[in-house]
């Protein structure tokens, strides 16, 4: 065994049932193995699905979680499994994955160090492409899932140039340095992994936790920080070569500890922005050299009537109380304003200026998936518009008044939408339910839908993203024998497919590094 499997085996012993345990626990154990171990690891640790320990369940009650194993749950994957197992049985499941480990969960400094790998040392690679396309800031990278894959686009032919293999369930988007050349990835086990776009090689990877939520960049590519589910906590990250630079212990003044719903850098605040998903905090962390004032009034023994500068350690954590919990979350242009909204539907503005929320009842009914919101101009003023993951309408919101001007009705739940400064249209997808193949196309001039596309029938349509200068607009077919189709942006007629094994997210480097508002952040 190598070190790493080694150091990941280490993590997980003990957590299956002893021999002396229950036969009712024994069952529910073999339950598991056979019915949830491939979406949320044989260990209960997650993977596609998230994981299932008494830790990471704080949220759900339960009742609630009978429910969603008999019935699914809306805006995941999580099946319904009434058809298959008795009530009983479902029941059976509940109280083994709310039943403790019997060993401890460790995934600290020793094991984050241990993972570490460097596959190419930076400054043996070239600074030149080892391949040749029009404009290097025109490509894009297209995430696989169907068998855990990358591919490199040209965004000017519309072809492939490259495919290389992904580490198991990327999630939370690549994020690129500045120019770019480097893209980092984050895995729903926890790997972090660097890739040399320019060079097509690995640079590096780590295992920062073992169940991720996504990863942020810092806007002086000096920095990356990982948000973990499991263990609670925040991994900060020399992005040079992955090495770690700080673990935060995520958890409130009392010692309850927290997920991490997601983080993002802040590039005009030179911090990493992070909410909590069991605490109602957001965090703010400051990467630069010399931390802000604003920072010291979190430093320990410092009287600030003193008036005398404190010392403040690096990376210090301002945290922001908040009404609810942010399950999901979006910036403003300027990233003064937090719009965040939690799964139950509660909206709320938090301005990370003042460190308050300024708007507390947000009308943003349903679950906004606000991660996959944008913003355009509107008749003067900026609005900012988002699907729904559990009712069939777009939500658009004047981000002066934080006035609802619209809702927009879809033909059900949506999951990304996207436009482009260079387009007059907005698409969003009908991600769940039986419209899932049906793409609304919405003008954002008079706030209607002016087309529905069906590219596929009976196979999920999702995910658009535009080409740098926005002609094209590019959309997934959400399956194994699915493909990349390249739609005209202006006529809405289709130009080309390009098969793909169930490709995902598609994200154009220009669009990404220029932070367009056309895209999420």
């Amino acid at each position: 065994m190598t070190p790493i499997g080694a150091t990941i085996k280490s993590a997980c012993i003990g957590l299956a049932l002893v021999a002396s345990a229950p036969t009712g626990a024994q069952d529910a154990s073999g339950l598991y193995q056979a019915q949830c171990a491939e979406c949320h690891n044989p260990h209960r640790l997650g993977g596609m699905g998230p994981a299932l320990l008494p830790g990471n369940l704080k949220r759900l009650r339960k009742k609630v979680a009978i429910e969603v194993i008999s019935n699914g749950r809306i805006a995941t994957q999580m099946p319904a499994f009434s058809d298959r197992l008795s009530r009983a049985e479902i029941e059976s499941l509940v109280e083994y994955i709310y039943t403790p480990s019997n060993e401890t969960i460790v995934w600290n400094l020793p094991q984050i160090n241990a993972s570490h790998i460097i596959h190419n040392r930076e400054q043996d690679l070239s600074e030149q492409p080892v391949f040749n396309v029009d404009d290097m800031l025109n490509l894009f990278l297209v995430v696989e899932l169907g068998d855990h894959h990358v591919t490199l686009l040209d965004g000017d032919r519309l072809e492939p140039i490259h495919r290389f293999k992904s580490r198991f369930a990327l999630h939370g988007g690549p994020k690129y340095s500045n120019s770019g050349r480097f893209v980092y990835f984050a895995s729903r086990d926890g790997w972090i992994s660097k890739y040399d776009i320019y060079n097509l090689k690995l640079v590096a990877e780590i295992r920062a936790g073992i169940n991720t939520r996504n990863l942020a960049v810092s806007a002086d590519d000096r920095y990356v920080m990982v948000a973990n589910y499991l263990p609670h906590s925040l991994v900060l990250l020399d992005a040079r070569d992955l090495k770690p630079v700080k673990i935060y212990e995520v958890a409130d003044q009392n010692g309850k500890t927290s997920r991490i719903s997601a983080v993002y850098t802040a590039p005009p605040r030179n911090s990493f922005i992070a909410a909590l998903k069991d605490l109602p905090e957001v965090w703010e962390i400051s990467y630069e050299d010399d931390p802000p004032m604003s920072f010291a009034g979190w430093v320990h023994d410092y009287n600030p009537e003193s008036g005398e500068k404190p010392i403040i350690e690096p990376f210090p954590v301002r945290r922001i109380r908040v009404d609810d919990y942010l399950d999901d979350f979006f910036f403003d242009q300027e990233y003064v304003s937090i719009i965040g909204a939690s799964r139950a539907g509660k909206g709320q503005v938090v301005d990370m200026d003042l460190g308050r929320v300024i708007v507390p009842d947000l009308a943003l009914p349903g679950m906004p998936h606000l991660g996959s919101g944008i913003t355009w101009d509107y008749q003067g003023r900026t609005v900012l518009a988002t699907p729904n993951l559990k009712a069939g309408k777009v939500s658009v919101i004047d981000m002066e008044s934080w006035e609802t001007i619209k809702q927009i009705e879809t033909l059900g739940p949506g999951f990304f939408m996207r436009s482009h400064e260079n387009t007059p249209y907005a698409w969003v997808d009908v991600f769940f339910g039986p419209n899932k193949d049906a793409m609304h196309v919405i003008d954002k001039r008079s706030l209607e839908i002016v087309k529905t596309l069906r590219p596929a029938p009976g196979k999920t349509a999702a995910h658009i993203e535009f080409t740098r200068d926005g002609k094209y607009a590019l959309l997934s077919i959400w399956d194994p024998d699915g493909a990349i189709i390249v739609y005209n942006a202006a006529t809405l007629e289709e130009v080309k497919r390009i098969p793909m094994n169930k490709p995902s997210g598609k994200y154009n480097v220009y669009n990404k590094i220029t932070r367009s508002e056309g895209t999420s952040h």
